[in-house]
């Protein structure tokens, strides 16, 4: 890539980002419903037809900020070290997010993050987004566990078995987050939590695992 061509990309990076950081603050402000793609753009000095060349709707937005998130498990099964399982990776990338206080586990207890999360849970059309994403998500996961199986087979069972794992995994995840987020937002530090949460995701990977080892994931 060209330096000039390096310049103009980062020039629409930073434009992304003002847009998205702009949006989402109106929208904690106000609420998701009364806040106008119009008034954004007049807010972030762009016209309209602008904003809508970087985010093809409202909602992408909002959901920008998830953007570097997708497909991340199907990569941790992908990069995972020698040794570990499918399954293992995953539950050591969860518990290195918890440890890390990372958003995308729901513990993270920066004001901001938790009005985010509160953003996305309550307006319907993004909680609807999400779980678009979720299944992506599951799909890409399900083709790095038949790859991780080293299977060439594109019978139905075979596919339907990686579909099953991959959509308990991205269940349990969202159900672990939703249920820290829930405890912050009750009024609970993220270190207060912290064992709990740990806790709960052993139970969960203990379950989803030894669902899952009689198929040899």
């Amino acid at each position: 890539m060209s330096e000039s061509a390096g310049l103009r990309e980062r020039k629409k990076d930073r434009t992304r980002q003002l847009l998205s950081d702009t949006a989402i603050e109106m929208f904690l402000a106000e609420s998701f419903d009364r806040v106008g793609v119009s008034e954004i753009a007049a807010a972030a000095e762009v016209s309209k037809p602008t904003l809508f060349r970087y985010f093809a709707s409202k909602e992408d937005l909002v959901l920008h900020r998830f953007a570097d998130h997708r497909g991340e498990s199907a990569g941790v099964v992908r990069d995972r070290e020698a040794g570990l399982s499918p399954l293992q990776a995953l539950h050591r990338h969860f518990r290195a997010g918890l440890d890390a206080h990372d958003p995308v586990t729901g513990l993270c207890d920066h004001p901001q993050v938790l009005a985010f999360h509160r953003l996305v849970f309550d307006t319907p059309s993004l909680a609807a987004r999400v779980a678009e994403y979720a299944a992506a998500d599951t799909e890409a996961l399900a083709g790095a566990l038949g790859e991780a199986l080293g299977e060439t087979d594109t019978a139905a069972s075979s596919r339907l078995a990686h579909a099953l794992v991959a959509s308990q995994f991205i269940v349990v995840r969202q159900a672990l987050a939703r249920q820290n987020w829930a405890e912050l937002a009750g009024g609970r530090s993220a270190q207060e939590v912290h064992a709990e949460a740990v806790a709960a995701a052993e139970l969960a990977f203990s379950l989803l695992s030894g669902g899952a080892s009689s198929q040899g994931y």
